[in-house]
């Protein structure tokens, strides 16, 4: 999407987590000798086993937990765990085209096409095309019994995509009663608010045999731009320090004096554009009034040779940037089980999910290369500025304008999700478990862009001239036979209705996505005995085929419109897998080891794209006396490139880019050697170094697939003397191989010259420069096996359940220490690496903790989100130039929560709440809509209200 930057510097409920390997003190001391083990199925392996002992480390949420809040959607509620980044929400997904809405899962922050989302163990449709990422707001919320999230890969299990781990949404199974849930909710400071309703019914039949439940769901919210909140209203700039002293030495290599290099400045912005539009003459800026008479612009202070000012005439970017969102979500659901026999149980589900979410960006804008050319015969043209013209010997202008009275771009996403799944599940014998279903899914993408500028159009429209009769007439004959209307664009809101009509068009573009899967698996946790205890085993079978098709408006797909050129793009693949797991146990019941046991999976998968790979995965399992458990992992896992890395079309896009040779960045003499080979003189000043270049990105069909190795280490400690008490620390490590990345702009960019040897010629052939300017004009990336990521740390659990005030308490603190998360642009080059650990969007340490109580009816809970101090500038970065900004950092974040309520006798439930209750700020300058900043609370202060009923 085509965007003008302001280069500022970058600027969760109660919820009881434990680990499903920590089997709960409590739970053992109920049960009794005579009582049979329950053997269930837990997430990260198929084998039935007794009781809740996971070979995985394993995190749950309740999924009461999640749902009673003030959060929109139970994504914006995961994205606050520290193991999940703020990739994709609600308030930054809007980012790129056809995104709006959005609220995608992402493991470690190593992607979110890397994270597998299972609902019952289960695959579901994408939601977003050529992607296998699934939207959460397409997951039924008033049957969520709890989510689960797994570290590492798990592959060997559940198929491709689970490299950095899985989220598997668990529903309710018999679903008993009528239940009714209202929430509303607003922001103090600001006109956001939102709203849920959920309506659910459930009852059996057939004497029991069967149960079948539908339910209703009901959600959205209002949005906010950046002007509605005191805290982003204002701009701020990120330009030239005119302090700083850094200078090159005589070997060309700067030395840096340790004062900043920019500084953050309000009431600041860019003076080479504007919304009533301006041009540059003789060393001197201009600009339109409101009559259409031009004059000097003010430019107030200014920063160095990059167009900035403060206190002046300037471009106010943060007046097109939107906080959230408008969003509106409708789910409906249906299920059914029936026992056919006491053995074998049918089942059947069905869902209609529909949700729109919308995007306000910014206007057309034109500027420098694109810059509006004015005949001096123009109609609209004022004396004053044909005056300047003739002065200056001038028959033509360019005007540079963001063209606010043109209509802000807006896009409108609208999903509709349908999903079906029938299976079986039972037993075939006393010892064999079976389960066998088919699921389809499908999800359409309508997207509408409202304000797309057709250039031609355009063009004609401010061509301007007097005809014969003293009319203002487009110029164009053809264009005035067929409608043109002319306009103005000398001064603000100069531009009329007609001519709007005449140039803007609404362009439709839509996608459809389709998955189906036929899963057959078999279980035994008892196959045969050895002297430790008994085997279990599991094994099955898979295929499943994928689809995507995305179809552009055909106008704007050639080009015409401001709108990027989006090229059609259609796919598929099928793949045949057969699975199997084992479950040894090696010792029992001996000194210093109660049992020890051996898990083991492998999975063969046949892909009608890439072909044949293999995943697997050992486990260990050490259980010492009941109180101290001492697990392990170590798994191969892959991911398959999806349909768009393969199929993808060469598309139209714009980079944000920083020229490496713009004279502020050849900080060494291989850069100013090289520049120079390219035709760029030591002394060249180049117009914005720091800018939006025009690029192209795309598929590769010779992708092959990703290859993820990790292990985790950790223990359960739950002594008996506490009842209550669980504490789980495990470390884990993953490392992503032939990792599949487009090769960033920016790197194309500086691997052109930045090698010793010269301009690397593979790079430098990628990237196109205007002859005359040697300005950056097009930049062309296609996705590649070329990278790799590594990430490493420690997820750490304390719960502590007990009774105190006459009522009782439970505690959970949840955290993770990100030891390192490197990302390699190319791994045969392991020394050339970015540390992500410690910078912002990567925190080295996140928590929460939550303590909730219950006396008697009441209910009351509070929440401390903690996100550890961050740098804006990696290691690498500041190793190159130790003194880039006024703002380096972001300080610590706490954010709280609380909730009270109280139950009463009839079946109601009235609760409410406050969320970031000390009105925590946004760090810095930033608005919490980036990628890196998503995980900032935004909207301030929020109060809600939720009251439900049941029966």
């Amino acid at each position: 999407m085509s965007v003008r930057s302001s280069s500022v510097a970058l600027g969760r409920l109660s919820m009881v987590a434990v680990a499903v390997a920590a089997v709960s003190p409590v739970a053992v001391l109920a049960q009794t000798t005579e009582a049979a083990p329950e053997r269930i199925q837990v997430t990260g392996s198929r084998i039935l086993r007794e009781g809740a002992i996971a070979p995985s480390p394993v995190t749950v949420i309740s999924g009461r937990d999640l749902v009673e809040t003030g959060a929109m959607n139970i994504g914006e509620v995961l994205k606050e765990l520290p193991s999940l980044a703020a990739t994709y929400t609600l308030a930054n997904a809007g980012r790129s085209i056809g995104t709006a809405g959005l609220s995608l899962l992402d493991l470690r922050g190593m992607g979110a096409s890397r994270t597998l989302v299972l609902v019952d163990g289960r695959r579901h449709v994408s939601s977003s095309a050529g992607s296998a990422s699934v939207d959460t707001n397409s997951i039924p919320t008033a049957w969520l019994d709890s989510v689960e999230i797994i570290t590492g890969g798990a592959s060997a299990v559940y198929g491709a995509d689970a490299v950095t781990g899985v989220v598997n949404f668990r529903l309710k199974k018999d679903i008993q009663g009528f239940d009714l849930v209202l929430s509303k909710g607003f922001a103090e400071d600001n006109p956001y608010e939102n709203h849920k309703a959920l309506l659910s019914f459930g009852t059996d039949f057939a004497g029991g045999r069967g149960n079948f439940a539908v339910a209703a769901e009901f959600s959205g919210q209002d949005g906010m731009n950046a002007t509605d909140r005191r805290k982003t209203r204002t701009a701020y700039m990120s330009v030239a320090n005119p302090l700083d002293g850094d200078y090159r030495d005589s070997n060309g290599v700067f030395i840096h004096d340790g004062i900043p290099d920019k500084i953050t400045v309000a009431n600041a912005g860019w003076y080479d554009s504007s919304t009533a539009g301006n041009f540059f003459l003789n060393g001197d800026w201009y600009i339109f009034n409101q009559d259409g008479s031009v004059r000097l612009q003010d430019l107030g202070t200014t920063y160095g040779n990059i167009e900035h000012c403060s206190n002046c005439e300037f471009l106010n970017l943060r007046e097109y940037q939107d906080l959230q969102p408008g969003f509106n979500r409708q789910n409906l659901n249906m299920k059914a089980n029936f026992d056919l026999t006491d053995s074998i149980n049918l089942f059947a589900e069905g869902k209609y999910v529909r949700s729109k979410g919308s995007s306000e960006g910014q206007p057309s804008f034109f500027e420098y290369g694109s810059a509006i050319q004015i005949k001096r015969d123009n109609a609209f043209l004022d004396e004053s500025t044909a005056a300047l013209m003739d002065a200056n010997n001038l028959q033509t202008l360019r005007i540079h304008r963001f063209q606010k009275d043109a209509g802000r771009r807006f896009e409108q996403n609208t999903r509709t999700t349908s999903r079906f799944v029938v299976g079986a599940q039972g037993e075939l014998t006393a010892d064999w478990g079976f389960e066998a279903y088919v699921t389809h899914g499908e999800t359409k993408l309508e997207q509408i862009n409202y304000n797309n500028l057709m250039r031609t159009n355009f063009a004609q429209s401010v061509d301007a001239i007097v005809d014969a009769s003293g009319n203002i007439v487009c110029r164009d004959v053809v264009a005035r036979a067929n409608g043109c209307v002319p306009t103005s664009l000398f001064g603000d809101n100069a531009i009329n209705q007609g001519a709007r009509d005449w140039f803007n068009t609404t362009s439709y573009s839509h996608s459809t996505i389709r998955q189906q899967v036929a899963n057959a698996s078999v279980n035994n946790s008892a196959i045969f005995e050895l002297p430790a205890g008994n085997v279990g085993f599991s094994a099955g079978v898979e295929y499943r085929n994928e689809e995507s098709e995305s179809v552009p408006d055909r106008f704007a797909a050639t080009g015409a419109t401001f709108l990027n050129s989006l090229q059609y793009m259609r796919g598929e693949f099928d793949v045949k897998e057969a699975f199997t797991e084992i479950s040894i146990p090696l010792l029992a019941d001996i000194p210093l080891v109660q049992d020890l046991t051996f898990d083991a999976a492998v999975r063969y998968a046949d892909y009608s794209t890439i072909g044949d790979a293999t995943s697997w995965k050992t486990g260990l399992d050490w259980n010492i006396n009941g109180e101290f458990r001492i697990r392990a992992t170590y798994s191969e896992a892959l991911r398959a490139p999806n349909i768009g890395e393969l199929f993808g079309p060469q598309n139209q896009t714009f980079f944000r880019v920083t020229d490496p040779c713009a004279t502020t960045e050849r900080q060494s003499q291989i850069r100013v050697n090289n520049c120079a080979a390219i035709g760029i003189a030591p002394d060249l000043q180049l117009n914005n170094p720091a800018a939006t270049v025009e690029g192209l990105n795309g598929g590769n069909p010779d992708l092959l697939a990703e290859k993820s190795n990790s292990y985790t280490v950790g223990f359960v400690f739950q002594p008996e003397a506490i009842r209550g008490f669980s504490l789980t620390v495990d470390y884990w490590s993953i490392e992503i191989d032939d990792a599949i990345a487009a090769i960033s702009a920016q790197n194309i960019l500086n691997r052109c010259v930045d090698s010793a040897s010269g301009p690397n010629m593979q790079f430098c052939n990628l990237v196109q420069r205007n002859p005359e300017t040697k300005s950056l004009q097009l930049i062309t990336s296609v996705v590649q096996n070329v990278a790799s990521q590594t990430a490493s740390g420690v997820d750490f659990e304390f719960g502590y359940d007990f009774d105190a005030l006459n009522g009782r308490f439970n505690t959970k603190l949840i955290g993770t220490w990100l030891e390192s998360r490197k990302t390699y642009s190319f791994q045969d080059f392991p020394s050339e690496f970015i540390e992500n650990a410690g910078v912002a969007g990567d925190a080295t340490w996140q928590a929460n903790l939550s303590v909730n109580y219950r006396y008697d009816a009441w209910t009351a809970g509070v929440k401390t989100r903690y996100i550890d101090a961050v740098s804006l500038y990696t290691s690498q970065s500041l190793a190159l130039n130790p003194d880039p900004s006024d703002i380096m950092s972001y300080g610590s974040y706490f954010v709280t929560d609380i909730r009270i309520g109280y139950d009463f006798t009839s079946g109601v439930k009235l609760a409410v709440g406050m969320d970031n209750v000390f009105n925590r700020d946004l760090p810095g300058v930033s608005t919490g809509t980036t990628a890196e900043t998503g995980l900032y609370n935004n909207i301030g202060r929020f109060y809600y209200t939720s009251l439900s009923y049941a029966f």
